[in-house]
């Protein structure tokens, strides 16, 4: 399977956008799955808070993890208004660095990946 690494914005200065954030990453990772792709999907992190809130989270642990899916990922997409997102723009950097494609949306994805 092709690994596709997906991203985008997570944080939001209100919490609807931020859950329209999470709804938008993982509606577009489950249509990448059922097309047959193995999508990362950065927005699942918010289980691992739901689950153990009591815990110590912080956000450069989560930022580290994505990273290490993100350098054996075989392509990137990038969706929403990711220009504000400082996740986001560091993800792209570090995939530019490291060769991996970069697309910006559904259809060059298929494209170049299939």
């Amino acid at each position: 399977m092709v690994k596709i690494y997906v991203a985008g914005p997570y944080s939001a200065d209100n919490v609807i956008d931020v859950l329209k954030n999470i709804g938008r990453g993982e509606d577009c990772c489950t249509e990448l799955f059922l097309m047959g792709y193995a999508p990362w999907c950065p927005w699942h992190d918010k289980d691992y808070v739901i689950r153990a809130w009591q815990k110590d989270f912080t956000i450069e642990m989560f930022y580290e993890y994505c990273l290490a899916w993100l350098a054996v990922s075989d392509a990137m997409l990038v969706i929403g208004d990711w220009q504000k997102s400082k996740g986001t723009i560091n993800e792209i950097a570090f995939a530019d660095k490291r060769g991996i494609p970069v697309f910006y949306d559904m259809e060059s994805l298929i494209k170049e990946m299939q």
